[in-house]
């Protein structure tokens, strides 16, 4: 159900509807690539915070406990900064970007926490098929909160909103502001049943340690040796380096599409319907990858969404009309949940469970610096050459060096070390 709740932000926030916003209304007066720029720059600032504190954060709730907590506190930054989206007017560029960072860092930093969780719920034959179960509900979910949003943005008389000439400008941009709104609230509503219904995982136990030892003097201390161990769990490494790599293509994706579309002239509505079809197809696929991962393995089934992404970053290249960024749409539906989805899963079953915090931090500062390479390639690019075409060709070269690192993970050994590793740990 946090899938079902957090999907609403990444689609509505990240995805759909508010780089428009950003482009159109918040950037209003600023040139198009600038508008483009600035909001790159404000994804790589927030992702950087997050990526900086995922991993001491990860050590603190496996040493106190406190996963939850954590998880509730990311939660409430999120939550708060995406209501008081609601008060972006016209040129609020400044405004706009600050409460995007902050609302990454909400967003981000929770992730931390509930991907943490996954081990301790699911048995290692069930982590795909949990772990693709929840991005296909995220699709769900988010899919019916933008089709929502996209009714009362593109009707709002329907719903009694203000309408036609003549209007103000706050009151023309008042739908979408509550779009806004809307994500916030279903964003806490929905994230009630894991705080009621998940128990929090066991304290780690640190028989080498001092019983009485501050959480945070002995998450450092437990930091420092479990980044030791990650490079000893070598195949989990490569897993993790093999993430950053073709998850920057992915992230950059699913950050720049609409802004990119915004750009090159495809229309507001095209644009949601094509985001709001992504989540629809997104659903099936996302279980069709869990079932194909238990046939032919996860990290063949990764590689198949990796070639189609490859395509997907030569066909936007050459993307001109709204027939074109549907036609990208509907590939990135059949893909980006399962390739996700089965990563997650896959370096869940590499790393021993007691220490999925920590280790999940680590993965959190890879998926995070993920997100913050590809927009700064973006932004460089863009710089260089004033094609914001050519940074959207570059990003295929993520998808080839992150395939190749993939085909040197061993999977079977990794497991054997993690549990072999997870046995002699107390429990």
């Amino acid at each position: 159900m946090y899938d079902w709740a957090n999907s609403a932000f990444m689609v509505v926030i990240i995805t759909a509807i508010f780089p428009i916003y950003f482009s159109k209304v918040a950037g209003a007066g600023l040139a198009p690539n600038v508008a483009t720029s600035r909001f790159t720059a404000a994804t790589t600032i927030g992702l950087t915070i997050i990526a900086v504190l995922s991993p001491l954060l990860g050590a603190i709730a496996d040493y106190a406990a406190a996963k939850k907590k954590m998880l509730a506190g990311f939660l409430l930054l999120g939550v708060a900064s995406v209501g008081m989206m609601f008060f972006i007017q016209r040129g609020d560029w400044l405004l706009a970007a600050v409460l995007f960072i902050l609302s990454n860092i909400g967003a981000n930093g929770s992730f931390v926490f509930y991907d943490a969780l996954l081990p301790h719920i699911a048995q290692p034959d069930e982590v795909n098929r949990v772990s693709t179960a929840g991005y296909a509900l995220g699709y769900l979910g988010s899919g019916m909160l933008l089709a929502l949003n996209l009714a009362w943005i593109q009707k709002p008389e329907w719903f009694g909103l203000p309408h036609g000439a003549g209007i103000s400008p706050s009151d023309a941009t008042l739908p979408t502001r509550l779009a806004f709104l809307s994500v916030a609230i279903w964003w806490l509503l929905f994230s009630i049943p894991l705080f009621r219904k998940v128990p929090e995982p066991p304290a780690t136990i640190d028989p080498g340690g001092s019983r009485g030892e501050h959480p945070v003097r002995a998450a450092v201390r437990h930091l420092a040796e479990t980044f030791r161990k990650l490079r000893e769990f070598r195949h989990a490494f490569i897993l993790l380096l093999a993430f950053l790599i073709y998850n920057d293509g992915i992230g950059t994706i699913i950050r720049m599409a609409t802004i990119y579309g915004t750009e090159v002239g495809i229309g507001q509505g095209s644009l949601i319907l094509s985001i709001l079809l992504v989540q629809f197809i997104g659903v099936p696929f996302a279980f069709l990858f869990g079932m194909l991962a238990d046939r032919i393995s996860a990290k063949r089934a990764i590689f198949l969404g990796l070639l189609v992404y490859a395509g997907i970053s030569v066909l936007g290249y050459y993307m001109k009309t709204a027939t074109h960024f549907l036609i990208l749409a509907l590939l990135v539906g059949m893909v980006q949940g399962g390739t996700q989805a089965l990563s997650r899963s896959l370096f869940a079953t590499m790393i021993p469970k007691q220490q999925s915090g920590e280790f999940f931090g680590f993965f959190g500062v890879f998926e995070k610096f993920a997100g913050i390479i590809g927009p700064a390639t973006i932004w460089l690019v863009i710089r260089l050459t004033g094609s914001t075409r050519l940074s959207i060709l570059s990003v295929i070269i993520f998808f080839i060096i992150g395939a190749w690192l993939l085909l040197k993970v061993d999977v079977e050994a990794g497991r054997r070390q993690a549990r072999a590793a997870e046995a002699a740990l107390p429990t």
